[in-house]
């Protein structure tokens, strides 16, 4: 029996999360179906764009992205600090760019200072709330992601029904070391799937999109910045080197063909190393990352700890 939304998601235990929504009845998010000879590749620029424009709505970061033929994978970050940070002005105007809020938040939102009784100035509270909470909320940013997909793809289609399966998967990422196999596994998606050869030709994938950015001198604005280990304060980032983890993909990538070899430069630190990792666990944790983890990944005694919170058996 599937584990109930809400206990699978709990930002006590992580901020970070692996989600991965699937296609029904045989249905094509891109590619080519190989009995019409029909064409679906321009959805998975659908999905993208959908994706980093809510990276901009919503307290939600996107680590990374793989957007495959009947499937994607993202990595989120929830960030409700910054959610929290926001003013009520910012809360409604986030809002009303997926929806249209009520005629209170309409009105709100009309004019700098809106003639409001106490009544009102009562529920436009309660409705802000309502929407910064739900702006830190992951079903609510796969509801957004997954939806407006749906019926652009049935209208194409001209069919009704189901396009996703009813859930997406949630894995949650318990330390750093999860978050950096998982992000590898998901941008590693497409070769493995022999979509594409290279990290750099791998079309839709978040690991693309940093190799370009990176190739101008910064990094996308609309997925999850590298920031390292820094000694001064810095806004929220993935807490390792951008040249480390691009290293580190090309590398996990190459160990995936047999008949290729590939290294590190001696005189550089590996990330393993620094992450307390060995080859032969790393190999196992990105070339498996979805099977060999249920609805959270990360070291044993990380989730030990998480499985105690649920009352459920430690792994030995």
């Amino acid at each position: 029996m599937p584990l109930a939304r809400k206990r699978q998601i709990c930002l006590t235990d992580t901020p970070y999360y692996h989600c991965v929504s699937r296609c029904v009845r045989r249905a094509y998010l891109c590619g080519e179906d190989k009995f019409t000879g029909k064409s679906f590749e321009h959805r998975r620029q659908w999905v993208e764009d959908r994706l980093l424009f809510l990276s901009t709505v919503f307290a939600i970061e996107v680590c990374a992205f793989a957007i495959m033929s009947n499937h994607s994978h993202v990595v989120l970050h929830v960030n409700v600090e910054k959610a929290n940070d926001w003013t009520d002005k910012q809360v409604c105007s986030r809002w009303h760019k997926l929806h249209k809020g009520t005629l209170l938040t309409q009105k709100f939102m009309s004019t700098d200072s809106p003639l409001l009784t106490d009544a009102q100035r009562t529920t436009l509270h309660a409705t802000l709330s309502i929407y910064r909470q739900r702006l830190t909320d992951i079903s609510w940013f796969m509801r957004e992601l997954n939806e407006p997909i749906a019926r652009k793809a049935n209208h194409e289609d001209q069919c009704t029904g189901h396009f996703w399966e009813g859930r997406f998967k949630s894995q949650a990422l318990l330390d750093e070391h999860a978050v950096a196999a998982c992000m590898v596994y998901v941008d590693l998606n497409p070769i493995r799937a022999k979509l594409a050869s290279t990290p750099e030709t791998s079309e839709h994938t978040s690991i693309k999109r940093r190799i370009r950015d990176f190739k101008k001198g910064k990094q996308p604005t609309t997925l999850m910045p590298f920031v390292g280990n820094p000694t001064q304060p810095q806004p929220p980032g993935l807490t390792f080197n951008l040249i480390d983890y691009l290293k580190l993909v090309d590398l996990s990538g190459r160990s995936l063909h047999p008949n290729k070899s590939g290294s590190i430069d001696i005189d550089e630190s590996p990330i393993l190393q620094r992450l307390g990792l060995d080859e032969k666990s790393w190999q196992c944790l990105f070339s498996s990352f979805e099977t060999s983890f249920s609805m959270a990944a990360g070291q044993i005694n990380t989730l030990n700890k998480y499985k105690r919170r649920r009352r459920q058996a430690s792994i030995s």
